[in-house]
Order: C-alpha cells, then structure tokens, then sequence
C-alpha cells in the first residue's frame, strides 16, 4: 500500500489540495484543485482542466509537489496534511471521477510522501 490507513482516511475526507507546477520559463504556479485517491494514485479534475495552465506545464514535464492541509484545532493548534511528490502525466480522454468534470484529469503516482498531524507523528517516505 502506498498511502498509510491514516492519510488514506485524511485524503477521502478532504476536497480540495492545492498543486504546484512549474512552467517550462521556471515560473511557478500554485492552485487550488479538486481530487480524488484512486488505485494509489492521486487524480485532480475540473471543469475544463485541458485549458489551465497546469495541465500544459505537466504535458511539458513539469515536476509536482501536491499538498492538503487544514487545521484540525486552533485551540490548541493542531495542523495536520501531506504533501505528495511524484510524476504526473496529463490524460486527455479519461473517464472523469465525477460528472461534472471534463475528460482531462492529471494523474500523479507518488514518489515521496510527506504527512504531519494525521496520527500524531509525522511521516516522510520515498515510495
């Protein structure tokens, strides 16, 4: 199993990362996108995903860094994520995770893995 039962569960609780790309120029862009964990990977949808900048950056072979987060208490402060790196390719006619997403999606298949606060320890681990 790539992810751990406790980021497994963090993840399918979650809706939103944000994913970070680089363009071929080196420029950096960093957005907020809807995904999903499916058979160990991770697959980030959207609307009209094929025409966004990221989707071009990762068909150029841009590196990735995906990362979800939230505070789980202010009171004490408690924050807790995962930070996904790897390889992600850009997928042009694939079945979408749900309706309202278009046929584009990027896949990305771990390679290194990051995770804090998820079970009280934090995690980092090449895959």
């Amino acid at each position: 199993m790539i992810f751990t039962s406790a980021e497994l569960d963090y993840l399918s609780g979650q809706q939103l990362g944000r994913l970070a790309t680089v363009a071929p120029d080196g420029q950096v862009q960093n957005n907020p996108v809807g995904f999903f964990v499916q058979d160990g990977t991770i697959v980030i949808g959207g609307h009209a995903l094929g025409a966004s900048k990221k989707f071009r950056n990762i068909q150029r072979g841009s590196t990735v860094s995906f990362v979800v987060d939230d505070l789980a208490s202010v009171d004490p402060w408690v924050a807790r994520g995962i930070e996904i790196r790897g390889t992600a390719v850009a997928l042009t006619d694939a079945e979408p995770p749900v309706p309202f997403f278009s046929r584009e999606v990027i896949r990305l298949a771990p390679s290194k893995i990051i995770s804090w606060g998820l079970d009280g320890t934090r995690s980092s681990r090449t895959v």
